[in-house]
């Protein structure tokens, strides 16, 4: 595991957390040995540099943002709670994935594209970057994207740590084009009822 600067930082502090020195391109690829510290380097990054907000990332295919084929993750580091994660308090609602280790995978009814997932503490917890839980979470998040790529074959996805009230983990994988209305008018047109992504999953391969 090594975190190094990012060699074009958009904003003043910005790393990069390489998963693994296996030349793997997904988190579907890695072990649980290996998300386990992904988990330890993000919490440890967090806790050298508390001031801002740390928003954690994961960007997985060139149409999703990526620029390097090895399995990476993103720090960035932002002067104050971004306005989206101040109005997004809590978890969304949603249809059942699975349950597991003190943690839900849930579809949102409201998902913006196909297969969104978000995968939460079933209680409330305010820290993800110091919770005995991120590792599951990520664990998850990994098994998640197996399942996506066993109903979608290797897709463009975007995934996040989102904190605040109740953190929780995003995955968004990138099936559909974002146009005007998505982009100028903040209304999603899914073409995949988040009950039927939910059981999709719930019977794929992870």
């Amino acid at each position: 595991m090594r975190v190094v600067p990012n060699l074009y930082p958009a904003l003043e502090r910005q790393e990069v957390v390489v998963h693994s020195p296996r030349h793997v391109r997904s988190l579907a690829e890695l072990e649980d040995a290996e998300l386990d510290l992904v988990a330890e380097a993000w919490r440890r990054r967090a806790e050298a540099h508390p001031e801002g907000y740390l928003h954690a990332l994961v960007n997985e295919g060139r149409e999703a943002g990526s620029s390097l084929p090895h399995s990476h993750s993103q720090l960035v580091w932002l002067p104050e709670t971004p306005p989206f994660v101040t109005i997004e308090h809590a978890v969304a609602a949603g249809e059942g994935v699975l349950e597991r280790d003190g943690l839900a995978v849930t579809c949102p009814w409201a998902s913006r594209l196909p297969y969104e997932v978000q995968i939460a503490p079933v209680e409330r917890e305010p820290n993800g970057l110091h919770s005995e839980l991120l590792a599951p979470a990520l664990r998850l998040l990994a098994e998640m994207v197996r399942r996506l790529h066993d109903l979608e074959g290797p897709v463009p996805l975007n995934a996040w740590l989102h904190e605040g009230v109740h953190w929780h983990l995003e995955l968004v994988p990138r099936l559909s084009v974002l146009a005007g209305v998505e982009l100028g008018a903040g209304v999603y047109i899914n073409s995949l009822p988040p009950e039927e992504a939910a059981a999709r999953l719930r019977r794929a391969t992870g």
